[in-house]
């Protein structure tokens, strides 16, 4: 990997370093992250896989994926407001996906909360690309620099304080501004990444919610 964080993939195309060139993580970097969503299950399964995250690797829950959303019922969070106690116990018992009760109560705490926000906006999307950050909040270059000097961002702590007052939990703003760079509410593929550009384009292109 050079210093800036751009690596060249086996079929000539120059990337993000993180996905490592693992088949799987390459084809999450090239296929999803980044890419803008506006479908409220989506955006609510990813900030509470993000919530699972927190102290693991990415890597680790996206191989879970299929079993998280198995377990909680396709993150529908209709649905999963109205887990209860054996539904806690059997995602405990569940070895494919993180057994962490706390992580999994959130879940069902979070299902409760989005469908709050849910009323009061109108939809997930609506809430959280308010909260889109302007051109002039961005930097004029993203680097590998950048992305390591900002693991948070002012609006993820505008958002995670938000969200809290709200009753949501686990949502501090690492896990925010993760979830910000995967939903594309920013573009953080860094310069010379072939993604960038394509996300650029979709960015330009999308209805806000």
């Amino acid at each position: 990997m050079s210093t800036t964080g751009i690596i060249i993939g086996e079929d000539g195309r120059s990337r993000c370093h993180w996905h490592a060139n693992l088949p799987d993580y390459l084809r999450y970097h090239d296929e999803e992250w980044g890419r803008p969503v506006t479908d409220d299950i989506r955006l609510f399964e990813k900030i509470c896989l993000e919530g699972f995250q927190s102290g693991l690797s990415w890597l680790t829950i996206l191989r879970k994926r299929e079993n998280f959303r198995a377990a909680f019922a396709g993150f529908d969070f209709e649905k999963v407001a109205l887990f209860g106690d054996k539904d806690v116990a059997r995602c405990l018992a569940d070895a494919g996906i993180i057994r962490h009760r706390g992580k999994i109560v959130s879940t069902i705490n979070n299902a409760r909360r989005a469908i709050d926000l849910r009323d009061e906006f109108g939809s997930l999307a609506h809430y959280f690309w308010r909260y889109e950050p302007g051109h002039n909040e961005r930097p004029a270059v993203v680097d590998r620099g950048h992305i390591v000097a900002n693991p948070t961002t002012p609006t993820s702590v505008v958002i995670s304080k938000d969200l809290k007052k709200r009753g949501w939990t686990f949502v501090g703003p690492t896990t925010v501004y993760a979830f910000m760079q995967a939903m594309g509410l920013v573009n953080d593929h860094l310069e010379g990444c072939f993604c960038r550009p394509e996300v650029e384009a979709m960015r330009a292109v999308l209805i806000r919610p």
